[in-house]
């Protein structure tokens, strides 16, 4: 939802207009579906990452607008947050340029948003949920000044119509209300873009969501949360509890939440844009003045925006994006169930195996979607969410297994395959998914650091909770700006 959006009060005239619109909308993607405008010859891939901003000591920052003055450039943003920023990363053609290329432009990037950041006394943190994020971080004050953040506040309130609470059980317990969206702003992903042609839509969807919880095991990278420690990638439930518009009535009637996982798997992108318009409600109704069908009809290209506005506020794991460029209207899947960070390195392994992944599996004579229930697929997704790279996952055929058993045997071959599929020879593919290989060796990642790291702090009895979220947090600026796998940091 990166559109400019002004602040104002809707009418029912707005509402009802609204989803006119979307319908309309709706009626023109089929229409454009059945034929084949759609830019696919040359697929390619994308990515945004997230940031948190902190100060010297480690501690949040509320000092995004600085520094996006100081970084200027279009390539960032300001996200929910006062704290946070988000860096969208050019789209390429996964062989693009040679082996650690991505990597590097990615490192050029940060590094430079980093030097600037200091300028002006912040610093950038890839990290899931920072550790140091306190309850009184998280007030409405502390969402960003853009107007489209306080809107869609507003509107989120209005119809729950109550303060948020957030329950967790974990390793430890955290229950709270909020009065405002802003503890969504703890959350920061990396979000990886896949292009991919209409016909070929559903497989890749179907794919990634089959896939999800063996992404969150691998990479989980948020145990801690308002000084708690809850569930290895506490971001999943707490991103599900921050945006939910339903009461608990509304919630025990079975109406669908708006971070969702889905309900089946799809034969058509068309599957989940319908989806959109059928169960939720406009948060933001703002119509455009384009008519989709005239401008379909006179051989343009329309653009959607009711629904592509509607898509941006209904937050899937994996989300359907129309677009248009211009080299033409295009769709891709926005995979969003990782954190960010730990480093720059993981995050390019991470890529590897969920391209590589669903590359292979969408190739296979018997999908792995048709042997396994969708039920069974978000229930990995919670399962790994909750014990991070010590999971025990479903898979067809091996059954319920340690999720670093499940990659080593079965997973790791596929995304090679996947990958060379794709046109990546072994010079490219293994030292992306050496680092998965040595991940599920040693089974650790950037949770259990965090965690056993805060342990080791406050049995030396140096410090206490607090303090050892803070020292922990400096200690993994420091690795990270190392850009070692997280698996090779020590606990010190």
């Amino acid at each position: 939802m990166g559109r400019d959006v002004p602040a104002r009060v809707f009418t029912r005239e707005d509402r009802r207009r609204y989803r006119e619109k979307m319908h309309s909308c709706l009626d023109v993607l089929a229409q454009m579906l059945r034929g084949s405008g759609f830019e696919s010859e040359r697929p390619k891939v994308g990515m945004e990452i997230e940031l948190n901003l902190v100060d010297d000591d480690g501690l949040p920052a509320m000092r995004n607008t600085e520094v996006l003055q100081a970084i200027a450039d279009p390539a960032w943003s300001s996200e929910l947050g006062r704290f946070n920023l988000e860096i969208d990363i050019p789209p390429r053609e996964l062989t693009s340029g040679g082996p650690g290329a991505w990597e590097q432009t990615i490192r050029d990037a940060l590094n430079h948003a980093e030097d600037r950041a200091a300028t002006v006394g912040a610093h950038l943190i890839m990290i899931g949920i920072l550790p140091t994020l306190g309850e009184s971080d998280v007030s409405e004050t502390s969402l960003s000044g853009d107007p489209r953040y306080r809107l869609l506040n507003e509107q989120i309130f209005a119809a729950r119509g109550e303060d948020l609470r957030i329950g967790l059980e974990g390793v430890e317990s955290l229950s709270m209300y909020a009065d405002a969206i802003t503890p969504e702003a703890a959350c920061t992903s990396t979000q990886f873009h896949l292009q991919v042609a209409p016909k070929e839509f559903a497989d890749h969807w179907n794919a990634a969501q089959a896939i999800a919880g063996v992404q969150i095991a691998l990479a989980a990278n948020s145990p801690f949360l308002f000084g708690k420690e809850l569930w290895r990638e506490t971001r999943v439930p707490l991103f599900e509890q921050a945006t939910d518009t339903r009461p608990e009535e509304i919630k025990a009637q079975g109406v669908r939440p708006r971070v969702w996982f889905g309900e089946r798997w799809i034969t058509s992108v068309f599957d989940l844009f319908e989806e959109n318009v059928r169960y939720y409600p406009a948060l933001l109704p703002l119509c455009d003045d384009e008519d989709p069908q005239e401008t379909l009809d006179a051989g343009g290209v329309p653009q959607l925006g009711e629904l592509t506005l509607h898509n941006g506020t209904i937050y899937r794991w994996n989300r359907p994006v129309y677009a248009v460029t211009e080299s033409g209207p295009h769709l891709r899947i926005e995979n969003r169930v990782l954190p960010a960070g730990p480093t720059v390195a993981d995050i390019i392994a991470n890529a590897a195996l969920y391209y590589g992944l669903t590359r292979a599996l969408v190739d296979e004579d018997r999908p792995v979607w048709s042997r396994m229930s969708f039920a069974v697929a978000e229930e990995n997704l919670h399962t790994a969410a909750r014990d991070g790279i010590d999971a025990r996952l479903y898979w067809p055929g091996a059954g319920e297994v340690p999720v670093t058993e499940l990659v080593l045997r079965r997973l790791l071959p596929l995304a090679h395959r996947g990958l060379e599929l794709a046109g990546l020879d072994a010079s490219w593919r293994e030292p992306m998914l050496g680092i998965i290989e040595q991940r599920c060796v040693d089974a650790r990642n950037g949770a259990l650091w965090q965690a056993e790291t805060v342990h080791h702090l406050e049995k030396t009895g140096t410090s206490d909770r607090r303090e050892a979220l803070r020292r922990m947090t400096t200690t993994y600026m420091d690795y990270m700006h190392l850009n070692a796998a997280a698996h090779t940091w020590p606990v010190d």
